[in-house]
C-alpha cells in the first residue's frame, strides 16, 4: 500500500509540467485557483484515480478468469468482453456519430456484457455443460468473429477508423471525472463479488466432483464468475479501451507472492494492478516529453518481457 502511494503522488507529480511532491500535497487540500492547482484536480486526480480503478479492475478480473478456467494463460479477453466491447464501439462511432469518451461507455459495456452471454451460452451447450476448455474455445471463436467485424467496419469507414484508434489504443488521459463516476458504480460491483468468491474459487480449483463435496455451488460460481469478469472487464475497457497484459501477468505475480490461495491473489491483485498501469503510465508521459505515450503501448511493450521472465526464472506457483 505505501507503494501505491507513493506511485499515486509521482502519478500526480509528473506531467508536461512537473509539479513537486510537496506542491502537489498542497494544492491537494487547498486549491488556490493556481496553475498548478487546476492541473492537478482537473487532469491529474480523474486520471490517477482512473488508473486505481481501471487497474484493479483488469488484475482481479485476470485472477477470476484464470482461477475459474485453471488455465495460466488466460485473461479478461479469453471470454470476448475486449472484442465485444470493440466492436460496439465501432458500430456506436460508425452508425451513431458517437466522439466522446462518455459516448463510449454504454456502446462499450453492453458490447462486453453481449459477447460474454453469447459466449457462455456458446460454451454450455451440450451435455458436458460450460467446461473451462469449452468456454475458451467459444471465447476465441466469438473474439475471432468480433475481430473481423471490426477490421471490416473500420476499413470501409476511413472516418470511423479516425475516431475508433484512439479509444482503441488504451489510454487513461482524456478521460474526465465524469467518466470515471460512470463506471465506478459497475467496477466496486464487480470487486466486491469477486472478493467474495475467493473460498469458491479454492474449492473449485480441486475439481468439480472435490468442489462439490466441499459444499460449493459449481455453476453458481462459474456464473458469478462470468459476471464479475463481465462487470470488471467490460466497465474497464469501456472506460479507457482494451488494455492487454494487465489481467494476465498481474494474477502471476500476486500467486507467487502469496501461494495458490485465491483468497490472496484476488486481494494482492487490486493492489499490484493499479501499481504496474500507474507506473507504466508516468513512463508514457516522460519517454516522449512533451508529447505522451498511452499507457497501454507502454504495458505492452515493457510488459511482455517481464512476463517472459517471470515465467522463466520464477517458480510459479500452478492453478
Amino acid at each position: 500500500m505505501i507503494a501505491v502511494l507513493v506511485v499515486v503522488v509521482v502519478s500526480i507529480a509528473v506531467g508536461s509540467r512537473t509539479i513537486g511532491p510537496g506542491e502537489v500535497l498542497r494544492v491537494l487540500f487547498a486549491d488556490d485557483g493556481s496553475t498548478d492547482a487546476t492541473i492537478v484536480h482537473t487532469l491529474r486526480v480523474p486520471r490517477t484515480a482512473m488508473g486505481i480503478l481501471v487497474g484493479a479492475a483488469l488484475g482481479v478480473a485476470g485472477a477470476v478468469m484464470q482461477a475459474l478456467t485453471r488455465n495460466p494463460l488466460a485473461d479478461p479477453g479469453l471470454l470476448g468482453v475486449n472484442a465485444g466491447a470493440a466492436a460496439a464501439v465501432v458500430v456506436g462511432i460508425g452508425a451513431f456519430g458517437i466522439s466522446s469518451a462518455l459516448g463510449y461507455l454504454p456502446f462499450a459495456f453492453v458490447g462486453a456484457a453481449l459477447a460474454s452471454v453469447v459466449v457462455y451460452v456458446l460454451g454450455s451447450a451440450g451435455r458436458s455443460g460450460a467446461t473451462p476448455v469449452r468456454l475458451a474455445l467459444a471465447g476465441t471463436a466469438v473474439t475471432a468473429a468480433l475481430g473481423a467485424v471490426v477490421d471490416a467496419l473500420t476499413v470501409l469507414d476511413p472516418a470511423t477508423f479516425d475516431r475508433y484508434r484512439f479509444w482503441a489504443v488504451g489510454s487513461l488521459g482524456g478521460r474526465g471525472v465524469e467518466v470515471f463516476w460512470a463506471v465506478l458504480p459497475t467496477a466496486v460491483l464487480g470487486l466486491v463479488i469477486a472478493l467474495c468468491l475467493g473460498r469458491s474459487l479454492n474449492a473449485l480449483a480441486l475439481g468439480e466432483d472435490v468442489g462439490r463435496a466441499l459444499g460449493a455451488g459449481v455453476t453458481r460460481t462459474r456464473l458469478l464468475s462470468g459476471l464479475v469478469v463481465t462487470l470488471l472487464a467490460g466497465s474497464a475497457t469501456a472506460a479507457v479501451g482494451p488494455i492487454l497484459f494487465v489481467g494476465l501477468a498481474v494474477p502471476h505475480i500476486a500467486r507467487a507472492i502469496t501461494g495458490p490461495d485465491n483468497r490472496w491473489v484476488l486481494a494482492y491483485s487490486a493492489v499490484l494492478a493499479p501499481l504496474l498501469l500507474l507506473v507504466a503510465d508516468v513512463i508514457g508521459r516522460v519517454v516522449v516529453r512533451p508529447g505522451e505515450l498511452s499507457v497501454g503501448i507502454v504495458v505492452a511493450i515493457a510488459g511482455a518481457p517481464v512476463f517472459i521472465a517471470l515465467v522463466r526464472r520464477r517458480r510459479v506457483a500452478h492453478l
